[in-house]
């Protein structure tokens, strides 16, 4: 796994296809520290003036975890291993004082490791990186993709914890362009008004929402209801990035097949017949239980000679939208479940077209039954 080294750029064309092969991962590694070690002094997370962006609440209930393992937390992570580490450059109007801040989700603290830029904007700007050697310690070469969905459902939580806070317009950069930071989220401080309906989710959640985001354990059997299935699909190609991904569900009896949103975006389509949900079970790293999903939602695109910003823009576009769908999915009553690693899942050729277009990128696993549920009947 020579490509996935930190201590210098990454092939990241190379890390995909040998992601997307069907090679298995070797031994597990050790996983390092679960939180970067900030250089600057621990801080507490002080309470928030009235007008003030209260990073304290943002923070937990975006990033935070709720146990002392630190696996516990209000945002997905592939094998609950967090790679994602978050960097707070705070200006005027938050609960804390302007500076640059490392965050320590375990601890629910700051470090205090800079003065503020030139030009710091008022708010807050989360810069999102990765530490590989968590991710790699236990998926191995299939890590760079889990890295950036990881980082894409980081960047949602922000969003949304921001938007239930009434933060005023935040911004979310994931364009690819750069491997450090991956991704950067804007939050300005309230602007006094009530928060405005998103253009993501169809009404703006509230606090507990987001707290009882959890990736239900498998099984998630039972078909969703088709109204919860169209809400969940339309906030996931709201938010995946426009032209970049395509978004289907994988559906089973008694009519088995692929859903799309039809063109008007307010009915569901049929565009392939057959129960598609066996195969992805197999392209999923084995995982058996998704034959038996009610649907799964499938993120597809990014073809095998995409370029690095591509690559990363993809991925981190789908974790983005898979964690809103998530949370959509919760609010319907729907068990959810995001499925990040993918080997060999050509599904355009799958269906007839041209190899190496168009591969599957994330997934959402739902079902109307969770697990313990379903054990005990």
């Amino acid at each position: 796994m020579e490509h996935l080294r930190e201590d210098r750029p990454v092939d990241l064309g190379a890390a995909l296809a040998r992601a997307r092969s069907p090679e298995r991962p070797g031994p597990e590694t050790p996983a390092g520290a679960p939180v970067r070690a900030w250089a600057g002094p621990p801080c507490p997370l002080p309470e928030a003036g009235p007008a003030d962006l209260d990073l304290r609440a943002l923070l937990r209930l975006s990033l935070a975890a709720s146990d002392t393992s630190g696996r516990l937390r209000p945002t997905s992570s592939a094998g609950a291993l967090h790679p994602v580490d978050t960097e707070l450059v705070v200006g005027t109007g938050c609960s804390l004082p302007p500076g640059r801040y490392g965050y320590d989700p375990l601890r629910h603290r700051v470090h205090h490791v800079g003065p503020p830029g030139d030009g710091t904007p008022p708010g807050v700007t989360a810069a999102l990186t990765v530490t590989a050697q968590r991710t790699v310690s236990h998926y191995g070469h299939r890590a760079w993709p889990l890295l950036l969905l990881d980082t894409g459902h980081a960047a949602a939580a922000l969003l949304l914890a921001a938007r239930v806070l009434g933060a005023g317009e935040s911004d979310v950069r994931m364009d690819g362009r750069t491997e450090n930071p991956l991704a950067v989220v804007r939050i300005p401080p309230p602007d006094g008004r009530s928060p405005r309906r998103p253009a993501e989710t169809e009404d703006p959640p509230a606090p507990a929402d987001l707290l009882a985001r959890r990736s239900t354990p498998p099984p998630l059997p039972g078909l969703p209801p088709r109204d919860a299935l169209r809400e969940v699909l339309a906030t996931a190609e709201r938010a995946g990035g426009s032209g970049l991904l395509r978004w289907c569900a994988a559906v089973g009896p008694p009519r088995p097949g692929l859903m799309e949103l039809a063109p008007e975006g307010t009915t569901l389509r049929r565009y392939a017949s057959g129960d598609a949900r066996p195969t992805l079970a197999a392209w999923a790293a084995g995982q058996a239980w998704l034959a038996d999903a009610g649907a799964v939602l499938l993120a597809h695109g990014c073809p095998a000679d995409a370029g690095t910003a591509h690559i990363r823009r993809a991925h981190l576009r789908a974790g983005f939208a898979v964690h809103l769908a998530h949370v959509t999915a919760l609010r319907h009553g729907l068990a959810a479940r995001p499925v990040g690693s993918w080997q060999q899942a050509d599904l355009g050729a799958a269906l007839g077209a041209a190899p190496g277009r168009d591969w599957v990128v994330h997934a959402l696993a739902l079902g109307t039954r969770h697990a313990d549920e379903e054990n005990s009947t």
